[in-house]
């Protein structure tokens, strides 16, 4: 812990412990609420079963909303100075032909978000990272404190939980106001709580290469790669290393069912033209596609891979979880510290359900198509695939659909449902992560309720946010390019704690529009 920090409490000293917030779960998601909620001076205890944080990791890539998040935290520096980037996506087919082309995501990304390029920043380092920032506001993760029992006491809004771990020292009774189910695919918080986990699981075997010494791919980018049988995924994983990750079927295992890396290593070559010299991790698991039936039980909510499941398609799972722990630490914050009631914080459940429903369809949907054994698929897989491939990695940088498809990838496209957002614009800020205007973010970094113009005069942006008691800040106009489009300098926005536009209002004007928009976002 950091200079300052406060001493552990250990549970024989205080034999049950009290708190704003109880976090069951220190995975990526789990950590970023920590985080978030110790940054906002919100009182939260975040327990794990594990020993410590994980080695072994899944996920690898840091999308573009995820970035900008660490940046709003003053983590990013530290990604940066840590991470592996792919600067490009490499699409191709099978062993002898040339790849398609090269996809420049700096290029599609243009004035989209200072985070052009896919961040590769693997989980296990991901989690030491908020760890260490947890540690540094003093504060810690109990680990080895597994949830026994979860109960919920009261209703409605005066709910709490009352919880029962199983210790080291024994077990330890938590008092929280509110539960958050970090706590991964079999969450049983999310069992406790009775949802439903919907969905299915995949026919196919789903494995993992972490490689050295690997010759057929380009590197420094994502290379996809794809046959009338199979498909492959390899990441950037810094100076001589790339993760590869394929689907193997059950009638390519070997005579005893079983699926050793030696048969993995020669399906890539032969498939694929693809060889390494070493692994340093090699797993293989089945997929899942599921999504909670609900976001929320009452003082109870799931993040993460509580919430939802799907293929790593897209890396967007891990992001997915930490953009949601964000979000809900924002809210969370708006209630126990802003003293908004605690309607705020169904919009959780209303605007991130939908972005999970939404990623698990896709997901599956892609996975599927790349997957699926019909002679329709396979003779477009193998026939199709290879002639139309380079005439789309030709085109799409050059067309707004290029835009849109990096914004949906990187997660900066994500359109939250806004009450009575009626009467604005459908292609403006409303609903969206602020747009980036080359030097806007900055003014995000205290976590707090703001109002922002771009153009319009300072005194009209500084008296209404007087008005409404938050900050204000003042922006030159940008004339050209997407970062204008959505910014206008006849209007006033008004800022969420988490980056989200959700009310806008003429200049010059009163607050009273933002007022009664502010009133209504917190369910007032």
């Amino acid at each position: 812990m950091g200079e300052g920090a406060e001493a552990p409490v250990t549970e024989a000293s205080v034999g049950r412990i009290d708190a704003d917030v109880l976090i069951v779960g220190a995975g990526p998601s789990g950590l970023m609420l920590a985080v978030c909620l110790a940054k906002l001076g919100v009182d939260a205890v975040i327990v794990d079963g594990k020993s410590g944080p994980t080695r072994e990791s899944r996920a690898l890539a840091v999308q573009a909303r995820s970035m900008e998040i660490y940046a709003q935290l003053g983590l990013v520096d530290r990604v940066l100075a840590a991470r592996s980037s792919a600067t490009a996506v490499v699409p191709g087919a099978g062993r002898g032909r040339r790849p398609f082309g090269r996809i420049e995501l700096r290029a599609i990304g243009e004035g989209v978000t200072p985070y052009r390029e896919i961040t590769i920043f693997e989980q296990s380092r991901n989690e030491q990272l908020l760890v260490d920032a947890l540690g540094e506001l003093g504060h810690e993760v109990r680990w080895g404190h597994r949830l026994d029992h979860l109960e919920i006491d009261g209703a409605d809004a005066a709910a709490s939980v009352t919880a029962t771990l199983a210790a080291p020292s024994g077990a330890v009774t938590v008092h929280a106001r509110y539960c958050v189910g970090a706590d991964g695919a079999h969450s049983p918080v999310r069992d406790a709580l009775g949802i439903p986990f919907e969905g299915v699981t995949n026919e196919h075997t789903y494995c993992i290469v972490d490689a050295s010494g690997v010759t057929g791919l380009v590197g420094g980018a994502i290379n996809v790669r794809i046959t009338a049988e199979h498909f492959l995924l390899a990441f950037p994983m810094g100076p001589g290393r790339m993760r590869l990750l394929g689907v193997v079927r059950d009638r390519d295992r070997d005579e005893t069912g079983e699926l050793p890396e030696s048969l993995v290593r020669g399906l890539l070559d032969r498939e694929f033209g693809v060889r390494y010299a070493a692994s340093s991790w090699f797993t293989t698991y089945r997929l899942h596609h599921r999504l909670a039936a609900r976001f929320r039980a009452g003082p109870c909510f799931l993040v993460g891979d509580a919430a939802h499941i799907h293929s790593p398609v897209g890396a967007q799972g891990m992001n997915t979880g930490l953009q949601e722990a964000h979000g809900l630490a924002c809210a969370l914050a708006d209630v126990v510290v802003g003293g908004m009631p605690d309607a705020r914080l169904d919009h959780y459940e209303a605007e991130r359900r939908p972005v999970g429903r939404v990623l698990v369809a896709t997901t599956d949907r892609a996975f599927a198509v790349v997957t699926s054994a019909s002679p329709l698929a396979r003779f477009v897989r193998g026939r199709i695939v290879p002639v139309i491939g380079p005439i789309v990695v030709r085109v799409l940088p050059r067309i707004i659909g290029g835009r849109r498809v990096f914004g949906y990838v990187s997660q900066t496209r994500i359109r939250y449902p806004v009450p009575d957002a009626a009467g604005t614009r459908r292609d403006g800020a409303v609903g969206l992560r602020l747009p980036w205007t080359g030097g806007n973010f900055d003014a995000l970094r205290s976590v707090q309720w703001q109002v922002h113009g771009y153009g319009v005069p300072g005194r009209a942006v500084r008296r209404i946010a007087a008005e409404l008691g938050v900050e204000a800040h003042v922006f030159a106009r940008h004339t050209s390019g997407p970062r204008s489009r959505r910014l206008r300098r006849d209007r006033v926005y008004l800022v969420r704690r988490d980056g989200f536009v959700v009310a806008e209002v003429l200049a010059p004007g009163t607050g009273a529009a933002l007022d009664a928009a502010f009133a209504r976002l917190a369910g007032a």
